[in-house]
């Protein structure tokens, strides 16, 4: 089997690692069903054994595509700040811990980096060239293990390219980024990366602020709205954050959704005799699989949801994977069909804090799909591979996918 391993030197193998701490959960959704057929809020835990002060706040857990829109939109009873004890060491202080009115305004400085110009720009001349460097490793092979040879890596890289690093770098940055994401089972690993990250950045932002280039950190150096600019740390905390959201779900989504078609051949052919069906084969592979079950909000204030007095301070887990199987809002929701009809799945988020990034990782995937389906024909799951199946209880993506194709 041809393999790019993402091992470093010390033999620390991240996808093994991300594989451990996903755990080898392969279905919650039946018990996700019968939660949510319980009552669309309850109170307590759907994962087991997540360590909670018994003196602390109250944590509920919210199942039905309603009730989840609901919280999710509205910013002024629920707040993202619960993030910042989680993910700001780090991070650092990101959007992703921000409440509206400063959650607003940072939003409004880095999206001028995704306007739809940019996203055109990377299409042509970013995403194409790392997805055909990796697929030149093994397309002579007539095997490989996508996971590992193609959809963990190429997130990354794409990330790397976008902004504007030298590609010298690209190993110590894709190593740093590992890590990074890495960080919630190897906490050491993940704040020494972390700080490698912000120093490594320090350079390139103050050489940007003096020569401006054509890349996303000089995008970010020189966003500007009535006057207001990011600070050094509100640009490198972006950029710490950039990372998981876009490179870990990435390749995570891109992963479920190639191991659907894989298993459901006849919707592999229709996609793969006809390209423009990939936008709605996506938007369903991250529907039916989407990267993360489960998002989380504090109660502001004293609020009743569905019915269940949620008293302030309170911890909410948002059910994105429930909300996404939903069959008030989806007919037949475990079946895998990118025929359906199309309706507003939650993967990306609802209401203030919706993905910043969702339209960049569209893209990729649709351009990583349609190189594979280029330049691998007869493209099908490995009969001889390891048992591959779609694991995880808070992250989810298969650990390996091996597949077979005609080899150029």
């Amino acid at each position: 089997m041809t393999t790019i391993e993402p091992v470093d030197d010390l033999g620390y193998d991240a996808i093994e690692a991300s594989a451990m701490v996903a755990g080898d959960f392969r279905n919650p959704y039946p018990d996700l069903a019968a939660a949510r057929e319980r009552h669309a809020i309850q109170q307590g835990d759907f994962i087991p054994d997540i360590p909670r002060d018994p003196d602390g706040p109250q944590s509920f857990t919210v199942y039905s595509c309603e009730l989840v829109s609901q919280v999710l939109r509205d910013n002024h009873h629920f707040s993202s700040q619960v993030y910042a004890e989680m993910m700001g060491p780090v991070m650092g202080h990101s959007i992703l811990e921000m409440d509206e009115p400063e959650h607003k305004i940072h939003r409004a400085l880095v999206s001028q980096a995704f306007r739809h110009k940019a996203l055109a720009r990377w299409e042509e001349e970013l995403v194409g060239s790392v997805c055909d460097d990796l697929i030149d490793r093994f397309a002579d092979a007539g095997r490989v293990d996508l996971v590992r040879g193609y959809t963990f890596p190429f997130p990354v890289q794409v990330i790397a390219r976008i902004l504007g690093l030298p590609r010298a770098d690209y190993a110590k940055f894709q190593r740093w980024s590992i890590e990074l994401i890495s960080v919630g089972w190897d906490w050491d690993r993940g704040i020494a990366a972390s700080q490698s990250l912000r120093d490594y950045f320090k350079g390139i932002v103050d050489q940007r602020r003096k020569e401006p280039q054509d890349d996303l950190i000089s995008d970010l150096v020189c966003a500007e709205i009535d006057g207001q600019q990011l600070t050094d740390e509100e640009i490198f905390a972006f950029l710490r954050l950039l990372l998981p959201a876009g490179a870990e779900t990435t390749y995570r989504s891109s992963s479920s959704l190639l191991f659907s078609l894989l298993t459901h051949p006849d919707q592999l052919d229709a996609v793969r005799n006809d390209r423009s069906l990939l936008p709605q084969a996506i938007e369903e592979g991250i529907r039916y699989e989407p990267p993360l079950l489960f998002i989380v909000r504090s109660a502001l204030s004293d609020v009743e949801v569905g019915g269940m007095h949620v008293p302030a301070g309170s911890v909410i887990s948002v059910g994105i994977g429930a909300a996404n199987r939903d069959p008030a809002k989806f007919k037949d929701p475990d079946r895998f069909d990118i025929f359906r009809d199309a309706k507003q799945h939650i993967s990306f988020g609802f209401g203030p804090h919706m993905c910043l990034g969702m339209h960049l990782a569209r893209m990729e995937t649709r351009v990583a799909l349609n190189r594979l389906f280029d330049r691998l024909p007869n493209l099908r799951l490995d009969p001889d591979g390891e048992d591959v199946h779609v694991h995880g209880l808070m992250f989810r993506s298969p650990k390996t996918l091996p597949v077979l194709f005609d080899p150029a």
